[in-house]
Parts: C-alpha cells; sequence; structure tokens
C-alpha cells in the first residue's frame, strides 16, 4: 500500500478539506472563494474518492457517505480510499526516537495503550523501563506476552481507569476517526504529576481546527511532523506527526 508522491495531498488543500462538512453523501466546501489553483488541488482530492461536483446541490456529491472517504484522506494524507486505518506496526527506528523524546530512566513505569507487537514496549524495555502494555487484539496481545518484562494488560484501552499512574507514556495509537486524539486524551489521565507521554499521531494534529483537536494541541508542549516516508517500512505513506504532553508537577 505504497503510495508514490502524486498521491500525497498538498496540506493547505487538507486544511480546507478539514474545515468543509459531509452531509450524507454530500461534501460541502467551506464558505469563502479559494483561489483556482488550491479549489483545483481540492477539487482532485473530491474527485479522486469519487465525489462530482454537482452545480444544483452545490456541493460534490458521493453515491455513498461521504464522512469516511474525506476523513480517510485527511487522516492518511493520501486520496486513496482508505483501507485499514487502524493498526500499523511502529518501525524501529521510529520507535527509538519516540523512546528518545521520552527520556525514559531505568526504573521507571512506563505505559504503552496501543502496544501492537511491541516495538514501542521493547524501546522502553531496552533504556531500563518497567512497561505495561495494552492491547486490544488478542493475537498481538498474545505475542506481547512473550516479551519478557512485560507487563500485559488485555482489553481496551479505552475503557481503563487511570488506577496506576505512570512516569512515561509511548504510544502510536489507531489514527481513524480521530481515534488518535481520543486515546491521548485518555492517556494523560495515567501520568503522574510531572509525568510525560510522547506519541505518535495523525499528521490531522498539526492542522485540524476542530474542537477535540484544538483542546488537545493547546495542552501540547511540542509537536512536529514526522518525515512522509516515516511508515514505510509498515509499508503505509501515512503523514505523522511526534507530540510530547509533559504533565504539571503538583
Amino acid at each position: 500500500m505504497h503510495h508514490d508522491k502524486a498521491s500525497v495531498i498538498p496540506t493547505d488543500a487538507l486544511t480546507v478539506l478539514s474545515a468543509g462538512r459531509c452531509d450524507g453523501d454530500r461534501y460541502y466546501l467551506p464558505a469563502g472563494t479559494l483561489d483556482r489553483k488550491l479549489y483545483e488541488s481540492v477539487n482532485k482530492v473530491l474527485t479522486a474518492l469519487g465525489g462530482k461536483w454537482n452545480t444544483k446541490a452545490k456541493a460534490h456529491v458521493f453515491g455513498e457517505s461521504c464522512e469516511p472517504l474525506i476523513e480517510g484522506a485527511i487522516e492518511t494524507g493520501n486520496y486513496v480510499r482508505p483501507g485499514d486505518m487502524g493498526w500499523f506496526p511502529t518501525p524501529a527506528d521510529l520507535a527509538a526516537k519516540v523512546v528518545t523524546m521520552a527520556g525514559i530512566k531505568p526504573g521507571m513505569l512506563v505505559l504503552e495503550p496501543s502496544a501492537g507487537e511491541g516495538a514501542l514496549a521493547r524501546e522502553a524495555l531496552a533504556v531500563g523501563g518497567k512497561v505495561t502494555a495494552y492491547e486490544i487484539d488478542l493475537r498481538r496481545a498474545e505475542k506481547l506476552t512473550d516479551i519478557e518484562g512485560v507487563t500485559v494488560a488485555g482489553g481496551d484501552f479505552m475503557q481503563a481507569d487511570p488506577v496506576q499512574q505512570f512516569d512515561r507514556i509511548v504510544m502510536n495509537p489507531p489514527f481513524a476517526q480521530r481515534a488518535d486524539v481520543k486515546h491521548v486524551l485518555h492517556a494523560i489521565k495515567f501520568l503522574k504529576p510531572g509525568g510525560r507521554l510522547v506519541s505518535i499521531m495523525s499528521a490531522g494534529i498539526l492542522f485540524r481546527t476542530d474542537a477535540l483537536t484544538t483542546s488537545l494541541r493547546d495542552e501540547l508542549d511540542h509537536y512536529e511532523a514526522l518525515p512522509d516516508d516515516s511508515f514505510k517500512a509498515s509499508g503505509t505513506s501515512v503523514r505523522t506527526a511526534a507530540v510530547v504532553y509533559n504533565a504539571p508537577a503538583k
């Protein structure tokens, strides 16, 4: 599922797309006029996703609900019809970067809320962290139990109560329908005062203007776009960012 450069959506077009709205099978561009070049760029995306401009409706009309298609394009930064936006394993070099950004010291309690097959958990263990990992998929959770030193908490992290508090949280949550924003907001509750969270997120965190995304972005201490080929090893060119949240000390 590797996409060539031609299918990457320019950021200004993504900003426009995220400001418009879907109503059933119709997509309405945000109010105001776009300059010709930007309109063509946005129209190209909508057409590639199956939308046809309808003058009478003043909307791009899709033969199906357009929200998942538009959301998929915004989340991946590619105008391909979204496949499984759920799980992309974290490539080793990226896992190492996240763990370095987290500043894990030996003996620290570390949480990995959507551990997959353990790329981040392994890196956190390597630097001396005591790792607790959540993984909703049973087959992947079973693989995690093979990693010596990891405490595996099965089940859905989003249903978990923050009874235990952690020094550090490292995560690469699912992206679909802003799941990454929801996961990070939930994970923050698991941090000890003065603790730090580092997450890989969809690049949407950098430019989306909806209330949910904005509320999280305002809390972050640092965010940066990751290179477009960061997930090439996992077979996707999904566009991503790395974010840091430091919990206030008591």
